[in-house]
C-alpha cells in the first residue's frame, strides 16, 4: 500500500494539469467568440452616395437604320438608235433636264423636215381655203373641212417627229450624281434600254423599323438624333417624313422614314445609321443611375442612407421604374428629391447595416 503511494500522487497530479489545461483552452474560446460577435455587429460599410433631385429627362428609342438615296433613277432610252455623244462622266454632278448622251438622230431629223414642210403646205392650202370659202362662197364646205383637217394632221406629225428628235438627248430625270453609265459610244439601244442611274444623295433617306410597342409614342413628325459610326465627330438631328400604317409580321415593327440634309455628301446610301427617337420629354423627373438600382426577387430596390438613433444607416426602398436612357432610370415611386441614394457599396449592404459615406459624387459623374 505504501510502496504504491508515489503513482497515485503522480496521476493525481496530471488529472489536475489536465483539467487546468482544459480549462484554460476553453475559457480562450470563449473570449475570442465574444471578440467576433463585437466585431460584427460594429460592421460599417464605406459607400458613396448622390443627393438625388428633380430635373428635365427625356427618354429616346433607340433604332438601327440604313441610308438609301432620297432618289435613286434609272435613265433609259426612249429612241432607238446608237449612242453617238456621252455628254457626262459617271460621278459628276447633273440637274434635271441636263443633257446626258446623244442618239444618233439623222433619220429623224430628215423626217421632221418633210413633216414640217408638209404641215407648211397644208396650213397654206388650208388657210386659202377658208378665205375663198368664208368670204367669196368659193368651193364646197366639203372641201373646206378637209382642208382644216389636213393643216391639223400635218401639225400633229410634225409634233409628234419633232418629240421623237427631242427624246434622242437623253436627259436627267433629276438633280444628282451620275452614279453609273451603261452604255458607250457606238452601243445599240432601244426604248427602254436602261443607259444610266441617277442618284440623288442631297437629302438623303434614312429607313428603319420601330417595334410595334412605340407605336403610340412615335409617328410623323417625331424629333430624331441620327449619328453615324463611321463618323464618330458628325451628329444630325431632324423629324420623321414618315411613320408606316401597318406592323411587318415577321419582326413585328413598323417602317419610318427620316429625310436628312446631306450638303457635303458625308453620309452615303447603305451607310448604317443610329437613331434616337424622342418617346417623351418629362420636366420634372427623379433620375437615377442604372448601377444603383439592385434587381430582387419582388423587383428592383434601392438603398439610401438615412439617419437612425444616432448612427448612420443603410435603408432599402422598393421601386416603381419609369422609362430609361441608356444608364439613367426615371424613378416613378420609392425616392424622392434630396435622398441620398447609395451608389458604390449598395451590393454589400442590407436594410439597417452601419455605412460611413466616404464622398458624395454628382448625378453628372455617371
Amino acid at each position: 500500500m505504501t510502496s504504491h503511494s508515489p503513482y497515485i500522487a503522480l496521476a493525481s497530479l496530471l488529472t489536475v494539469l489536465t483539467v487546468g489545461c482544459g480549462g484554460a483552452e476553453v475559457d480562450g474560446h470563449e473570449g475570442a467568440t465574444g471578440e467576433g460577435e463585437s466585431r460584427a455587429s460594429a460592421r460599417v460599410v464605406n459607400v458613396e452616395v448622390v443627393e438625388l433631385e428633380r430635373r428635365s429627362f427625356t427618354e429616346t428609342v433607340r433604332i438601327t437604320g440604313t441610308v438609301q438615296a432620297n432618289q435613286d433613277v434609272t435613265v433609259s432610252a426612249e429612241e432607238s438608235g446608237a449612242i453617238r455623244e456621252i455628254l457626262v462622266e459617271k460621278g459628276m454632278p447633273v440637274e434635271v433636264g441636263q443633257p446626258l448622251f446623244r442618239i444618233d438622230s439623222a433619220l429623224l431629223a430628215s423626217q421632221v423636215r418633210e413633216a414640217r414642210a408638209r404641215a407648211e403646205l397644208a396650213q397654206e392650202t388650208w388657210e386659202r381655203r377658208k378665205r375663198l370659202f368664208e368670204e367669196d362662197r368659193v368651193g364646197t364646205e366639203l372641201a373646206y373641212l378637209e382642208a382644216r383637217s389636213a393643216a391639223e394632221q400635218a401639225a400633229a406629225q410634225l409634233e409628234t417627229l419633232e418629240e421623237r428628235l427631242e427624246r434622242t438627248v437623253i436627259r436627267s430625270p433629276i438633280n444628282g450624281i451620275l452614279e453609273s453609265r451603261e452604255v458607250e459610244v457606238g452601243t445599240m439601244v432601244s426604248s427602254g434600254t436602261p443607259v444610266a442611274r441617277v442618284v440623288q444623295v442631297d437629302p438623303v433617306k434614312i429607313t428603319g423599323g420601330v417595334p410595334e410597342r412605340f407605336a403610340a409614342d412615335v409617328g410623323r413628325g417625331t424629333e430624331a438624333q441620327v449619328t453615324f459610326d463611321v463618323l464618330r465627330d458628325e451628329e444630325f438631328s431632324g423629324r420623321l417624313s414618315y411613320a408606316g400604317a401597318t406592323v411587318n409580321p415577321r419582326n413585328r415593327t413598323f417602317p419610318v422614314e427620316l429625310v436628312l440634309p446631306n450638303p457635303g455628301r458625308v453620309v452615303k446610301p447603305e451607310m448604317v445609321a443610329n437613331l434616337a427617337l424622342t418617346r417623351r420629354e418629362l420636366a420634372d423627373a427623379l433620375v437615377v443611375p442604372q448601377d444603383a438600382v439592385v434587381r430582387v426577387e419582388e423587383g428592383y430596390v434601392a438603398f439610401v442612407v438615412v439617419e437612425r438613433d444616432g448612427r448612420t444607416v443603410a435603408e432599402v426602398r422598393p421601386l416603381i421604374l419609369g422609362g430609361s436612357q441608356r444608364n439613367q432610370l426615371v424613378v416613378d415611386d420609392g425616392l424622392e428629391a434630396g435622398d441620398r441614394l447609395i451608389v458604390v457599396g449598395q451590393q454589400q449592404v442590407a436594410h439597417g447595416d452601419e455605412v460611413q459615406v466616404v464622398r458624395i459624387r454628382d448625378l453628372t459623374d455617371g
